[in-house]
């Protein structure tokens, strides 16, 4: 595409070597950043593994990880990296970033830091923000419409690369935070899904951080000094629903520690018999094998 910017590609093992090197070449040489590194490492290939994001039976996928700027796509970017310098990860890694026109982005950023690592990357640029800015009412929030058109463009990219999968920084406060808002203001049981197909069924959505947690990634991405761009420079951040599902999961888990661990373990353990949903159980059958 004639917007986009490209990088070699940096697939092969000295290219890895290569990355990995530069991307910790400022990090801590501590015992609590090996711990915390490992921790991130080991969470996000269990992650990997127990959702089967890789079929050993076809060929290696291409996966497209998508990179912000923020705190959690970076960290996803430095694990993946890492995982695959350790031969635990078959996949390639094309890295992409979508500028999607808000004002103040910096455009050289993402850029000098990819070069820097020698992954191989995609920039395109794309304003969207004037249309979300044209179709929204002021003081109402983007969000919703800018992930709409962020993702379309997502998946564009990824067909025109030949990628099986768009591989996403979610993690699994996000999850929690997600639910709690489907709960409370969707009226649905309903969280995010480690993988998952597109309506279109021809790419996967990937979220290989969904069991780490938050503060571990933003001390990971403080610990990496990464470049940080901030997520409100549309000025459409305050008074979010989700900032508040976010205080209600920090005050429960001051209050109770080991809340959100619990919370995602819930997830894992879903009863529908337990739950009002007729879709799942066929209640007109539920009846003692002797009445009548």
């Amino acid at each position: 595409m004639a917007d986009g910017t490209f990088q070699q590609d940096a697939n092969n093992q000295d290219a890895t070597d290569k990355a990995l090197a530069a991307l910790y070449a400022g990090a801590p040489d501590s015992v609590s950043f090996r711990k915390l590194r490992k921790r991130i490492l080991r969470q996000t290939l269990e992650a990997i593994r127990a959702y089967s994001m890789i079929d050993a039976n076809a060929p290696r996928p291409r996966w497209l990880v998508c990179l912000s700027g923020g705190k959690d796509s970076y960290s996803l970017l430095a694990a993946l990296v890492d995982l695959k310098w350790r031969g635990a990860l078959d996949a390639e890694i094309l890295a992409c970033n979508l500028d999607q026109g808000q004002p103040g982005f910096p455009k050289h950023v993402l850029p000098d830091f990819l070069a820097r690592l020698g992954v191989a990357y995609r920039i395109e640029n794309r304003d969207t923000y004037s249309i979300v800015t044209e179709k929204i009412p002021q003081g109402k929030t983007y969000c919703s419409l800018c992930s709409r058109l962020r993702r379309g463009h997502l998946y564009r990219i990824a067909r025109e690369e030949g990628c099986a999968g768009v591989v996403l920084g979610h993690h699994r406060d996000d999850a929690l935070e997600t639910f709690l808002l489907n709960l409370f203001h969707g009226g649905a049981l309903s969280a995010m899904a480690p993988k998952l197909l597109n309506d279109e069924g021809d790419l996967l959505v990937l979220r290989p951080l969904i069991h780490c947690a938050e503060k571990d990634l933003a001390k990971f991405a403080a610990d990496m000094k990464f470049p940080i761009i901030p997520c409100d420079l549309c000025g459409s951040q305050d008074g979010l629903q989700r900032a508040m599902m976010k205080k209600l999961l920090d005050d429960w888990e001051e209050k109770a520690p080991g809340r959100r661990a619990t919370m995602w373990r819930a997830l894992q353990n879903v009863r529908p018999g337990h739950l009002a949903d007729a879709t799942l159980n066929d209640f007109a059958s539920f009846f003692p094998k002797n009445s009548g």
